[in-house]
């Protein structure tokens, strides 16, 4: 992996621009694709396909272009040394990973919170918030601001710790199928799994859903256990 990067490095910056906006684009047809499949596979009786419009194709496409801003940057601080990256194979893939899942969840948490509790959530969040029910697009559906903030604190943590490379992938993996999930419409788990000792702790489907119908609770990510620290959970 580590002479990957080195080679990947020495193509021109044009072309890792492209890479990388491919790559962005690329994601986000996987969740559209696997969306749609996962809801017709599920509930095909009871999803009504709702089409996105013109303005949300146009705000997708915005949401993949500063996506793709937000992945050049890392790599530029990588290439820099601002952020420093191990790859060895080890328990350290685990523990690397465990501790970028709960410090991105609290981040991202405590900036959720903050846009719903001030002027940020008409300025900015209400867009996201337009979508009661949502359907896999809205994950896209973002302002410009919040869109380029998420992706702050996301290089900020990596710049304060040399993550292991295979946690940072299988984080971005997870990343994006919590993404997927919580705005799917319908929750894919039964209610008897998700009361399971560490299941009844993540956000599932269900918990980001009650969020996009009341919007003074379920601030998690991936999970709820900060919604229950702070008085926010809703069952």
């Amino acid at each position: 992996m580590q002479q990957f990067l080195q080679s990947f490095a020495t193509l021109s910056e044009w072309l890792i621009g492209a890479v990388f906006l491919v790559e962005n684009v690329l994601l986000t047809v996987l969740v559209l694709v696997l969306g749609r499949n996962i809801q017709r596979r599920l509930s095909p009786q009871t999803v009504t396909p709702i089409a996105a419009t013109r303005n949300e194709w146009i705000i997708c496409a915005g949401t993949n272009m500063l996506n793709t801003v937000v992945t050049y940057a890392g790599y530029w601080l990588w290439k820099q040394g601002f952020i420093t990256i191990s790859y060895e194979v080890s328990w350290k893939v685990i523990t690397h990973f465990l501790l970028l899942f709960m410090a991105m969840d609290l981040l991202m948490f405590l900036f959720h919170y903050l846009i719903h509790k001030t002027f940020l959530y008409r300025a900015v969040h209400g867009l996201h918030h337009q979508a009661i029910h949502p359907k896999p697009m809205d994950l896209f559906i973002l302002h410009p601001v919040e869109t380029v903030c998420f992706g702050g604190l996301w290089l900020f943590l990596l710049m304060l710790f040399p993550f292991n490379i295979y946690a940072i992938i299988l984080y971005l993996t997870l990343n994006l199928a919590f993404g997927l999930t919580g705005h799917l419409g319908i929750e894919p788990l039964p209610a008897a799994i998700r009361q399971w000792p560490v299941l009844r702790y993540l956000g599932t489907s269900t918990f980001h859903h009650e969020h996009h119908e009341y919007v003074g609770y379920n601030f998690g990510f991936y999970t709820n256990l900060w919604d229950r620290l702070f008085g926010t959970y809703r069952r």
